[in-house]
């Protein structure tokens, strides 16, 4: 387990956040496809809490993008560096991110963040965030649609429906298992929005979910609870 550290010049208020979010936007590559689906590695990252005890875990999880076998993992465990605000959860989830994705021992190739890019009310989800900062190829697959709009995509698994900001395509509705909830894809950093859909079907041959992101939503919330038993 890495100890994770905010880095010097962090901001620490919401209009700090914001002005940080508004630089860095401008850096987000939207042109490239990003990596072919089921070839070389993908890496899951994800984030568990304890705000009582001031605590984030992070981990990080390579797996082997043609077999999903598990190739390296790591987590990261430190203070929350940033107060709850909604659509600023980037600043609270990045310098532990970054510290487990450090220490891998292997490129994490494509990384995959249980969250939002393209798709987030500025535009700049912790999918962007995190590409833009390592400069690696990022997709956010979240759970729900935020506060944007779609149509039911198809029963079949495959089917997908835009997800609408106004007339604004931000991602995409996507059916990974039959008649079950979509889930939400959008551009992180240098890959294209249909690859970002190719890849979460790859990801998810058999539950809703990518298994990027199910093993580092175990892996860091075990990290989290052996962080709290340590620390009495």
């Amino acid at each position: 387990m890495t100890t994770a550290e905010v880095p010097a010049g962090w901001p620490a208020t919401e209009e700090e956040a914001r002005a940080a979010q508004d630089e860095l936007r401008g850096r987000v590559v939207r042109d490239e496809p990003g990596p072919p689906p089921g070839t070389g590695r993908v890496t899951g990252v994800d984030v568990a809490y304890d705000d009582e005890r001031d605590l984030v875990a992070a981990a990080a999880v390579v797996l082997d993008a043609a077999t999903l076998e598990v190739v390296a993992e790591t987590t990261a465990v430190g203070r929350i560096p940033f107060p709850y605000v909604p659509g600023l959860l980037a600043f609270r989830e990045v310098p532990a991110v970054r510290a487990a994705l450090d220490a891998l021992p292997c490129p994490p190739g494509l990384v995959v963040c249980d969250g939002y890019g393209l798709a987030h009310p500025r535009r700049f989800g912790l999918a962007s965030h995190l590409g833009v900062l390592t400069g690696l190829p990022t997709i956010g697959v979240a759970k729900n649609p935020f506060t944007f709009g779609y149509d039911e995509p198809a029963p079949a698994r495959g089917s997908a429906a835009p997800l609408l900001a106004g007339a604004e395509e931000v991602g995409r509705a996507l059916r990974t298992r039959d008649a079950v909830k979509p889930v939400f894809v959008s551009v992180g950093h240098r890959v294209s929005l249909g690859n970002a859909v190719a890849h979460t079907l790859a990801l998810t041959p058999a539950h809703r979910l990518p298994e990027t992101t199910r093993r580092a939503d175990a892996l860091c919330r075990r990290a989290l609870r052996e962080a709290v038993a340590a620390a009495g």
